[in-house]
């Protein structure tokens, strides 16, 4: 089986796993998650943190996201522009949300657009190294790339269900390794030694 292959195999079987957690477990699976992630997750005043609007089964970060929010950290949220590109507008309490593609909402163009410090990225499936796997298309992945060119280093932090966990993801040149996983269960740091 090649890389691409056992991919797709993990992110269906994951993907069909988180499906089965039943609504109300995932709100308190993602209650869990603000638990462990609220206080422990360093921002301050001024860190941009782009989290996600939740969409079929993910996790609803929305109460995470307003945490570090009073924490002083500003909010962006991805807004597909096209086929290709994602782009990070600023998130503020209240403002209008328009469909930005893949089912999603974001804020709408008047928004500004930000390069996030902190990144808190959905998964379809992850691994104990950092190794992540997205939904197929790579938005994430030419993001990241796009902030690397800027010079910039952003945190990245996977968000997933423990139930989304596989025993190695298949690391592919282009894959960029998380720096922590945040689960139910925990925040998780990735070592460099686990690499």
């Amino acid at each position: 089986m090649t890389p691409k292959e056992l991919k797709a195999q993990y992110r269906n079987e994951r993907l069909a796993a988180r499906d089965a957690i039943p609504p109300d477990q995932r709100m308190e699976k993602g209650l869990a998650m603000l638990a462990h992630g609220g206080d422990a997750i360093d921002v301050g005043p001024s860190v941009i943190v782009s989290g996600f609007l939740p969409i079929r089964s993910e996790a609803d970060i929305r109460p995470l996201m307003e945490r570090l929010r009073e924490q002083g950290a500003r909010l962006c949220v991805p807004v597909i522009l096209d086929r290709q590109t994602i782009v990070f507008r600023e998130l503020l309490a209240g403002a209008p949300l328009l469909p930005s593609g893949f089912g999603t909402a974001g804020p709408g163009p008047e928004a500004a657009v930000l390069d996030p410090d902190v990144m808190l990225v959905p998964l379809s499936a992850f691994d104990r190294n950092g190794h992540r796997i997205g939904y197929g298309a790579g938005h994430y992945d030419r993001a990241i790339a796009r902030l690397h060119q800027k010079g910039l280093n952003p945190y990245l932090i996977g968000i997933a269900f423990d139930c989304q966990e596989v025993p190695s993801v298949p690391a592919e040149p282009h894959d960029v390794r998380l720096d922590a996983i945040l689960t139910e269960s925990g925040l998780n740091f990735v070592s460099v030694e686990s690499a």
